[in-house]
């Protein structure tokens, strides 16, 4: 049974800020969205209200950086560069300004449609120059998310995840390094946030079917491990699975394939995500059934790529955890 931990965010925000005086916690108007409510109310000499104003919220961060803080800023990931896009460049990144943004709501972990769902962030951020791109994939991530974002010397944007989460494993993230979850030899499979969880339900029937899986779990996204990448692809046999929760364009599976071809390894790859579309409202495990981001559609994926039928269905893979449409948080699931 999967420990579901509630709002591990928020404990790990504020045991490490309260240690730092030089950590401020900002917020754009979705404080409690957010997590940071109780810092707020009990730490109001870190805190700052930028209110619904991100393109000045980024300008000033990219100040506060100058003059010795590390402003964390806290918003929907989707509000971190669509809007204030010049503001990153111009204020944050170019100048290398100690920020760290963490952007909550990772693409269909919302049902706010495409507004609120942020479903090309890694595709831009790993293209700013200086950038670090970090993703939480349970529990024990996002209580480590701050402090791992803390080391950057530099900005480093954040993909977090709130309020429910499963706790999947029992060390801490590390900038850097990955995590190898299986290793496998017939068929590699590499995760990143809420795909993690999905891909470990798929692996019991899919040995149980005679599927040799190896399959990686990454955290950090820039800098892109690309050696390690190839050299894993290079000791399975069938080849290469993305399975992320983004536009497949642009993010992970872009990623490993530019790794493959630079180094010549001629591997096949399928990327499995969002595929050129915007996703629209609804639960998170619909949505991820409707985009083929969750197990089964692990499971067709690599019987495409091995050309052999698994025989595996719904009823066949470990059992989902249940949701809620709405957050517990907030009851608008924003």
């Amino acid at each position: 049974m999967v420990e579901m931990v509630n709002r591990p965010y928020a404990g790990a925000f504020e045991k490490y800020a309260v240690q730092h005086p030089e950590v401020l916690c900002l917020s754009a108007d979705l404080t409690s969205s957010c997590e940071i409510d109780g810092f707020r109310d009990r730490h109001p000499d870190q805190f700052l209200s930028m209110g619904m104003a991100e393109q000045n919220m980024l300008s000033f961060a990219g100040g506060l950086g100058l003059s010795g803080f590390r402003p964390f800023i806290h918003t929907f990931g989707v509000f971190l560069y669509r809007r204030p896009y010049d503001q990153l460049m111009a204020s944050v990144a170019y100048p290398r300004r100690k920020v760290r943004l963490m952007g909550f709501l990772p693409d269909i972990t919302t049902p706010g449609g495409m507004t609120h769902q942020a479903i090309e962030d890694i595709s831009i951020m790993r293209t700013i120059p200086n950038m670090t791109v970090l993703e939480t994939g349970d529990a024990t991530e996002v209580e480590g998310i701050v402090e791992a974002a803390d080391s950057i010397d530099g900005p480093v944007y954040c993909r977090v995840l709130r309020g429910s989460v499963p706790r999947l494993f029992n060390s801490p993230l590390k900038v850097g390094q990955m995590r190898v979850l299986s290793e496998g030899t017939d068929v590699l499979v590499i995760t990143a946030g809420i795909t993690t969880e999905e891909a470990i339900r798929a692996r019991g029937a899919l040995d149980k079917a005679g599927v040799s899986v190896r399959h990686l779990h990454l955290s950090t996204l820039k800098p892109f491990n690309a050696d390690a990448i190839v050299a894993h692809a290079a000791s399975v046999k069938h080849g290469v699975i993305t399975l992320e929760n983004h536009l497949v364009a642009g993010g992970i599976g872009s990623m490993t394939a530019e790794a493959l071809a630079e180094a010549g390894l001629a591997k096949k790859l399928i990327r499995l995500g969002l595929q050129d579309t915007y996703a629209h409202g609804g639960s998170r495990p619909y949505l991820m059934n409707y985009y083929g981001l969750d197990a089964l559609a692990l499971v067709r994926g690599i019987e495409r790529l091995t050309g052999e039928q698994t025989g595996i269905d719904e009823g066949a893979l470990d059992a989902v955890r249940v949701e809620a449409v709405h957050s517990a948080v907030k009851a608008e699931a924003l």
